[in-house]
């Protein structure tokens, strides 16, 4: 069964979490690598309850990010899937497990969960955090979006996801939401980023689902499916977007169509959620407001949560709306001295149906270039459009001034992307660069 109900967790998860703390040996630091399912959040809500540190492991990582998590976290037992070096330890509670011996390691003190993204480079960063700082942001949410009349959300991301653990698990959780958890290549997810946008439309009707959470490219390729005939899904009430910028063009497009998209933010240092549009209180190319738990400040330009500097351009309107202006270290300067964050052309790049995946440059140079990864079937005159309809929409210092075809999609698997789709800029860079260097 792929749904949990109110009150059905509890008992279940008080019953795991006696089983992890009568093992021998008791793991310490638990990884868990399995697809999305009830065993899944059990073994999640358990471990916080047994005292045992869980380290969600992305089904989508390479086997030498697994294992550099493994070593990084000071890793001793794993469930659902073994691991090279991990001996089979039979089951708890019907969950299969493996252990081994490993050092323990001097984590922050509190830390309840060590959540893994792939980051800039090839080895995953891992961000530790407490059972408090991840409730706090679901009792937020699920204040914050009380008044929706959301009763069942489906879950799109993979759960070792932190935004879906938190926003997709937590606050339904504490909304006395119904939880549908069905594998992810139901939904239409296979790995990181292959995405079928009929599969997940069919999904979200057969589970009539009330809210979602999507990523950019998720968001658009539904977009583009319901452009193309595929019937909206009536049960909707709330499909949350976040992991990169989105244009205020595409979430027009996408609301027009069926689809209620709204723009929030976030990052894994402060728990996944920081701010959100909802309706009522919405501002399109804003990422909402922040959240009460969240102390959101601006210094010198760069966004602040509590005491974590994000790294994160962006500023505050006179209502209170938080906008995203891109990352500090992404910031182009142009041969005419302009500051441009590449993320602001690239979000309206991704506008229009023809574009799947962008990447801008432009350093020391005077106009931009874009590696673009065109939508199947789209032709070279159908992307000339889209880029001249973004150039109409910036300024002529952020306008594209030239283009180049990639060779194939930004994964993780090929080293062009993160594992919310992020483009890797100094890989692709790498991989492309002269020829960038010769359309410009």
């Amino acid at each position: 069964m792929s749904l949990l109900r109110p009150g059905e967790l509890d008992a279940r998860a008080a019953r795991l979490a006696q089983a992890l703390a009568a093992a021998r040996p008791r793991p310490r630091v638990l990884g868990l690598l399995a697809d999305n399912g009830p065993d899944w959040v059990l073994a999640d809500l358990a471990a916080q309850r047994a005292g045992v540190v869980l380290v969600p492991l992305p089904a989508f990582f390479t086997a030498a990010q697994l294992a550099h998590a493994a070593e990084a976290s000071g890793m001793d037992g794993v469930l659902g899937a073994p691991l090279p070096g991990f001996e089979a330890a039979g089951a708890i509670e019907g969950i299969a497990w493996w252990r081994r011996e490993a050092s323990p390691l001097a984590l922050p003190p509190g830390t309840a969960k060590i959540t893994y993204t792939s980051g800039t480079t090839g080895a995953p960063k891992g961000v530790a955090l407490s059972a408090k700082q991840q409730w706090d942001v679901a009792r937020a949410l699920a204040d914050a979006t009380a008044g929706l009349g959301l009763r069942r959300h489906l879950c799109l991301l993979p759960l070792a996801v932190l935004l879906e653990n938190v926003a997709g698990v937590y606050a339904p959780y504490l909304a006395a939401m119904d939880v549908c958890l069905p594998p992810l290549a139901e939904v239409g997810l296979r790995g990181s980023s292959s995405f079928d946008a009929s599969a997940c439309l069919a999904a979200i009707e057969r589970w009539q689902a009330h809210s979602v959470i999507l990523l950019p490219q998720m968001l658009a390729a539904l977009t583009a499916a319901l452009e193309h005939g595929a019937r909206p899904p009536r049960s909707l009430r709330f499909a949350a977007v976040g992991g990169a910028k989105v244009s205020p063009a595409l979430l027009t497009r996408a609301r027009a169509l069926g689809l209620p998209a709204y723009e929030g933010y976030g990052l894994s240092e402060c728990a996944s959620v920081v701010a959100l549009n909802l309706p009522g209180a919405d501002r399109p190319g804003s990422v909402g407001r922040p959240l009460p738990h969240a102390a959101v400040r601006i210094v010198d330009g760069e966004i602040h949560v509590q005491d974590v500097a994000t790294g994160d351009l962006g500023h505050l309107d006179a209502d209170g709306f938080l906008h995203v202006d891109g990352r500090r270290k992404h910031v182009l300067i142009t041969s005419f001295g302009r500051n441009v964050s590449p993320e602001w052309p690239e979000a309206e790049l991704l506008a229009g149906r023809a574009i799947a995946q962008a990447a801008v440059f432009g350093e020391a140079r005077a106009q931009l270039c874009a590696l673009l990864v065109p939508a199947p079937g789209a032709s070279g005159e159908a992307i000339d459009a889209q880029v001249r309809a973004a150039n109409a929409r910036l300024p002529d210092y952020a306008r594209i001034g030239a283009w180049l075809r990639a060779d194939e999609p930004f994964t993780p698997q090929n080293g062009f992307a993160t594992a919310n789709g992020r483009a890797r800029r100094d890989a692709l860079w790498q991989a492309y660069g002269e020829r960038l260097d010769a359309v410009s």
